[in-house]
């Protein structure tokens, strides 16, 4: 049986290479320590080097054929964690770029804007919907709710009766409600 602890790096870089698990498994435990630690004065955030150091060793093992055979193992995997470090503060700064672009266009107004296109628009649906209403139904609703009448007053002034009214008001709510979903609410 093969002792893979007294092989040298480059002895189990060629087994990694023919995909031996064991030869991996030595690589993983022989180099992850010092790789956390130095991972670790870089990022200062445990659970970051973890995920930087699962991902290495991942592409290690994906990659294990293109590997090249070296005597300096441990230089090779201080370069790609490397890599995975400017890869990740690269990430942050995009990420904290976005995030000040958005904090600028909300200081400057423009969501102001935004919202008043949004409610324009919303009113304009709304508007469209209660226009679909059959007629009658329409204008005991628009009575209601733009002209801010009583039951009493509409059934009085389209001489009908209150029952009738509340019917017709119930009824636009259950369509308007099935028709505008979410934008139901903003009535």
């Amino acid at each position: 049986m093969l002792e893979y602890k007294i092989l040298s790096d480059r002895e189990l870089t060629s087994l990694l290479r023919k995909g031996d698990q064991l030869a991996y498994a030595e690589i993983y435990n022989r180099h992850k320590n010092l790789l956390q630690n130095h991972l670790y004065k870089k990022l200062g955030d445990l659970e970051l080097v973890k995920d930087v150091l699962q991902d290495l060793f991942v592409k290690l093992w994906d990659n294990k054929s293109e590997i090249p055979l070296t005597d300096n193992l441990p230089g090779y995997l201080f370069c790609a964690a490397r890599n995975r470090v400017f890869n990740h503060l690269s990430h942050k700064q995009v990420e904290s770029k976005y995030i000040n672009s958005i904090q600028t266009f909300i200081n400057e107004n423009n969501y102001l804007t935004d919202l008043a296109v949004r409610e324009h628009e919303f009113a304009r649906i709304i508007r469209q919907e209660i226009e679909a209403l059959p007629p009658k139904m329409r204008e005991v609703f628009v009575l209601s709710r733009e002209g801010h009448l009583s039951h009493e007053e509409i059934a009085k002034q389209l001489q009908i009766s209150s029952q009738t009214v509340s019917k017709q008001i119930s009824n636009a709510l259950k369509i308007l409600r099935v028709k505008l979903g979410v934008l139901f609410y903003l009535l």
